[in-house]
């Protein structure tokens, strides 16, 4: 099992950045895929980012490709998530997630996930 704790969201202007990071508790968190979802009200959630177990290999959603970079520090179970050139296309609920499986490839479907947090609001003013 892994526990997933999300920090890091709040209030800022279109244009600034945001650095998200996720706490994770488990035996396993270093050999786990990670994800970055969001979800806006009355929409679905899609995928922001993920990064491969060992951080060798990244994949972002095309609306925040160039603007967001994903990250890893697998010695301090944790991941991150730099929000640069913010906009209110950007604001939501964003969920760290990791995979259930070990060793697994980058993957965009939330159904590959098994493991979620509680989410950190993200609020983006023009």
């Amino acid at each position: 099992q892994v526990q997933l704790v999300e920090s890091g969201g709040g209030l800022v202007q279109a244009g600034g950045s945001l650095r998200l990071s996720c706490s994770a508790a488990g035996r396993t968190f270093s050999r786990n895929t990670m994800g970055w979802f969001r979800q806006a009200p009355g929409k679905e959630r899609d995928f922001v980012s993920g990064i491969s177990w060992n951080g060798l290999s990244t994949d972002y959603g095309d609306s925040v490709k160039g603007r967001f970079t994903i990250s890893r520090d697998n010695a301090k179970n944790m991941v991150y998530l730099q929000m640069n050139s913010l906009k209110p296309d950007d604001m939501a609920i964003y969920y760290c997630a990791a995979d259930g499986g070990l060793f697994g490839g980058v993957g965009r479907r939330a159904i590959q996930y098994e493991y979620w947090g509680q989410g950190t609001q993200v609020t983006v003013s023009s």
